[in-house]
């Protein structure tokens, strides 16, 4: 028996996606009803929207701009038309809209369609409130709020039937006229009435001053909570970073961001489904341990409800096959029914032999099960719940390492890996942000464009980052669909967080609604309880104040093992739990203890490895030195931040006259580093940021060195995206090559994926997206290079589950495209046995692994008399393989190309490389004529003004003289007749020329 059904009474949680069969009850969606949004802060009063936010209705309504400030019509503005926008509008939109969130803000409709004769039961049910507020229905008050992440459900019954709302002839005051006809009782005769209905929203920044502010509120020493632009957000549940972060604006937006509806029940036996908990998992499975494979499934049903389930209901349960016509593969019924009233769950055992099992992306097949469930009570169904779900176990491996691995050469300590139905994989992928700070505006086709992104890219995981939002239940579905595994957190990060009684219970029920909501997506791969927690906050307090670090860590505890555990492993069996993204794992895990978790923290042996890592280091010089990089089993964050495209930079309203890399509105746009308040004259925190990617681009890379201004700012902020790829490619192959070093490094997730706004952020996506897409093929070459030591080491490295062969073959160029060193000078120098200045070896690259194939002395190499100018030498090697792919019987071709500089591109021998470009076919062919071609790049000339958004399929790769490649490309946006005439091809070389 699941142990959840100790704890779903308490709470009944959830969405919907839900059929009633009988005794339905009367369903009125509050989106359709006619919304007025008004402050009594000003004289504003404008239409308003169910779900929606404050900012979003007053955009629409033409009282603000946009936070974002996108050009109206940027592809029919002229140069000299932008240079007259206000400037207002280019740079201090974001603040001039500030007073939004410091208002009150009013959400009122006089609900039409309800029935009023006394025989119904009625109930508003709000599904996300954001954050701060007071509820009032019929001239009545009904309840206040202080979660953003919660579902709400209140009674209004006796509000309904006693209701004081609007007359039919009238929708201007708020009490009933005394010519209105009354019933015996003195109230309103049914129908004579408008229910009204009021969500007063106050300001969360505000409040939250308030809260910290009074007497005897929880403190904590001064510079351990990261601030932003505004400060305790920490008392505040609401999405973290709409308080400001390093990559986005504080807006702080309220209103009612999610569904809601208004519920009325009319018989005992009416029941309103507001959400289920749906869970699979093996016989004798316990949460954060691999399950014996060959057992049967467990399959668990709960249903929350609003009304009260009768005695004697029963549950019944289908599993069909969509791909086999919808083929009832099981059904039955549900036993142990246990009913609280308010929920019900059931159990049953299920055939193993008789699922299929659903894989990640590029593991095998997504396979998924449409399931229902229904209540039953007198023969009749009163309630169903429809899902989709897939045969799956997933664990975090924290185990010590095994007497086979240390003896399979891995290093000592505990293991910190994914592993898919008893298989350990290497986790590829990247950190997600919000892509709107303004959720009810973010449509599936938004995600949908960002996970077919992840897919082209290789990747086979999200870290859905905490601090935003929880994300829809339309991205879990996506990603069951096309085997993107979701790393989950709940919403704390880089804070220590109150745990009075009060906050700890409003995060107890925030933690089971969002654990229960999302439980059966087969894409769910753990619960992160927050970020950076044991990275950050606890080592500052127990370096700077020892004197009371153990306060801080027992208070740690109770938020984020005593509370939040539970939360997870009393409603779910199947998915694991650990208290921070970034850990040291478990000392061990008992689930004889009502806290089975014990965690590790800084309980480390010398010379044993635990845990993942999130590292970052902004010194440009360290950026291609491994001896900097932190030595992990898995890299849940590392990256380098660079600047958007000129592009964007227009999108976003600037002027000519500030596109300049450290101009007022792009510092202004800047939040690297943070400023910690709300003063926009501190210019230095983002003018360091501005100065560490200037550093990467002068260190590494030629200098712009453009004659116009504008061409030159838009070379300045293409050479940052240059060097971020070359970055994020050069840690992504060192951490895949760990997979066959001691620690065993068996997972990278950089940051970040996607963008809220166009500014310097971190963001690869429509940047150097490409380099990732490169670095997570299945089977890969990886240079990694010890600046140290000199000596640089060729891997094969394969994430395949079984052996892969193959042959690869390397040369030393010029970028003229000559051969390099010549022979005789190569059979001097023979590192590991390899021929120095080209040669070709046979490998075997065993299950999820890498090898060796050559170590060159690069010091060696370079010396003065040394057989390689650094100024002038490029190893260039070509993989092919073949390996089976995982779960199939088809055995594939793999082919990878590399290359490594003898030195930095801002000292070398660049040459014209004479790239031409032809299109056809749907497709463009590039070819480097006279040289070679480095960062070859495809792209839209932006003084066109084509208008069209187009992806390429391939993009900043390296050609050898005379090689050609045809890159395909999908039109996204905006398309044109005759774009393909406005797209240009260039190299890195083009920076070095002034036209």
């Amino acid at each position: 028996m699941l142990c959840f059904k100790l704890h779903v009474r308490v709470v009944a949680v959830g969405a919907l996606l839900l059929q009633l069969v009988s005794a339905a009850p009367r369903v009125i969606d509050l989106s359709e009803q006619t919304w007025t949004l008004a402050s009594p802060d000003s004289d504003v009063s404008v239409p308003g929207k169910v779900p929606s936010h404050a900012h979003l209705d007053l955009y629409n309504a033409g009282v603000i701009e946009d936070p974002y400030v996108k050009m109206p019509c940027q592809t029919t503005l002229h140069s000299n038309e932008r240079t007259h926008m206000s400037e207002r509008l280019a740079r201090l939109n974001e603040y001039e809209v500030r007073w939004v969130s410091y208002s009150n803000w009013t959400y009122t409709a006089d609900i039409q369609g309800l029935h009023n004769n006394g025989n119904h039961s009625t109930y508003l049910v709000f599904n996300g409130l954001d954050t701060y507020t007071s509820i009032d229905f019929c001239g009545h008050h009904i309840a206040s709020t202080d979660n953003q992440f919660r579902q709400y459900v209140f009674d209004v019954s006796e509000a309904l039937r006693s209701c004081r709302g609007v007359s039919n002839s009238t929708t201007t005051t708020t009490t009933t006229k005394t010519s209105t006809p009354l019933n015996r009782e003195g109230l309103p005769r049914n129908n004579t009435v408008t229910p009204r209905l009021t969500v007063n929203f106050g300001p969360a920044a505000n409040i939250s001053e308030a809260i910290a502010d009074e007497p005897g509120q929880q403190t904590w020493p001064k510079g351990i909570n990261m601030v932003y632009q505004y400060s305790h957000r920490e008392f505040v549940r609401k999405e973290q970073n709409d308080f400001g972060w390093d990559w986005g604006p504080p807006l702080v937006p309220a209103g009612i961001w999610q569904p809601a509806w208004i519920v009325q029940l009319d018989s005992p036996d009416s029941l309103y489904v507001r959400n289920s908990d749906f869970d699979l998992y093996r016989e004798g499975q316990l949460n954060n341990l691999s399950p014996d494979q060959n057992t049967n499934w467990v399959f668990n049903a709960s249903v929350d409800v609003v009304g009260t389930v009768p005695e004697g209901a029963r549950m019944r349960y289908t599993f069909l096959d969509p791909d086999a016509g919808d083929r009832v593969v099981r059904s039955g019924e549900l036993s142990d029914i246990e009913n609280g009233g308010d929920v019900i769950t059931g159990i049953t055992t299920l055939d193993r032999g008789d699922f299929e099992l659903w894989w990640p992306s590029g593991l095998g097949p997504q396979k998924l099960y449409d399931v229902e469930v229904e209540v039953v009570w007198r023969d009749k169904t009163i309630a169903s719940v429809d899902k989709r779900m897939g045969f799956r176990t997933i664990v975090v491996n924290m185990e010590p390492i095994s007497q086979e691995q240390l003896a399979q050469g891995v290093m000592d300590g505990a293991n910190w890996h994914f592993e898919i139905n008893g298989h350990e994989f290497y986790a590829k992928g990247a950190n997600f942000v919000p892509p709107d700070p303004f959720w009810p505006r973010v449509t599936e086709q938004d995600i949908k464009a960002i996970l077919n992104d992840v897919i082209d890219a290789n990747m086979n995981m999200l870290r859905l980052w905490s601090s935003g939002a929880y994300v829809p239940d339309f991205m879990y579905d996506m990603a069951d669909e096309m085997g993107i595994m979701l790393w989950s957190e709940f919403q704390f990060s880089v804070s220590l967080y109150p745990t009075s009684p009060t906050f700890l219970e409003n995060v107890r029920q925030e933690a089971v609604y969002q654990t229960r909501r999302v439980n059966h997506h087969p894409s769910l791969a753990v619960w992160a309880g927050g970020n950076e927690m044991e990275k950050g906050q606890l080592p500052a307090i127990r370096r700077n104040f020892p004197d009371q670090y153990e306060r801080y860590l027992n208070e740690y505890i109770e938020l984020f093992l005593n509370t939040l555990l539970p939360a997870v492993y009393g409603n779910s069996r199947s998915i694991g739990y650990m208290p921070c993204s970034t850990n040291n794992g478990y000392l061990y895990l008992d689930h004889s203890l009502p806290i089975p978790f014990v965690n590790r923290f800084y309980n480390l042996t010398e010379g044993k490895l635990y845990g993942d890592s999130d590292y970052y280091d902004y010194d440009a010089a360290n950026a291609f030195d491994i001896d900097t990089y932190v030595v992990n089993r898995f890299a849940n964050e590392f990256g380098f931040p660079s600047m958007p495209t000129i592009e964007s930079w227009r999108e976003a309203g600037l002027p000519e006259d500030q596109l300049r890399f450290n101009s007022t509105t792009v510092v202004l746009r800047s939040r690297h580093y943070p400023p910690g308040n709300l003063d926009t004259d501190r210019m230095d925190p983002p003018l360091r940021g501005q100065h560490e990617m200037a550093k990467g681009v002068e260190l590494w890379y030629p200098i712009p060195n453009k004659a116009d201004p504008i061409a030159n700012f838009s070379a300045w902020c293409h050479t940052t995206q240059v060097f971020q790829a070359d970055f994020y490619r050069a840690k992504i192959q060192y951490y895949r090559a760990g997979s066959g070093m001691p620690q065993r490094q068996l997972g990278a997730l950089y940051w970040q994926l996607n963008d809220i706004w166009s500014a310097p952020t971190w963001s690869g996506r429509e940047k150097m997206f490409f380099a990732a897409k490169d670095a997570f093929q299945p089977v890969i070459l990886a240079p990694v290079f010890n600046v140290t030591s000199g000596l640089l080491d060729l891997y094969a490295v394969s994430e395949l589950w079984s052996d892969v062969r193959g042959e690869v073959s390397w040369q030393w160029i010029g970028y003229d495209g000559e051969p390099g060193a010549p022979s005789n000078r190569s059979a001097e120098l023979k590192p590991s046995g390899a021929a120095f200045g080209a040669g070709r070896t046979n490998f075997t690259v065993g299950t999820v692994n890498s090898t060796v194939l050559m170590t060159l002395n690069m010091t060696e190499l370079t010396a003065e008399g040394g057989p390689l100018p650094s100024d002038n030498a490029i190893l260039v090697a070509d993989l092919q393989a073949t390996g089976a792919q995982p779960n199939t019987d088809v055995t594939r071709t793999y082919t990878h190309s590399t290359y490594f500089t003898a030195g930095p591109l801002s000292s070398a021998k660049l040459v014209d490389p004479g790239l031409s470009l032809e299109s056809g076919d749907g497709a463009f062919t590039v070819t480097a004529t006279e040289g070679v071609s480095a960062f070859t790049w495809l792209a839209t000339d932006p003084e066109l003004d084509s208008g069209v958004v187009v992806v390429f399929g391939d993009n900043g790769f390296l050609l050898r003289k005379g090689e050609c490649r045809t890159v395909g490309y999908r039109v996204v946006g905006g398309g044109s007749e005759g774009w393909e005439g406005r797209v240009r091809v260039s190299s890195i070389w083009d920076n070095t020329q002034p036209y």
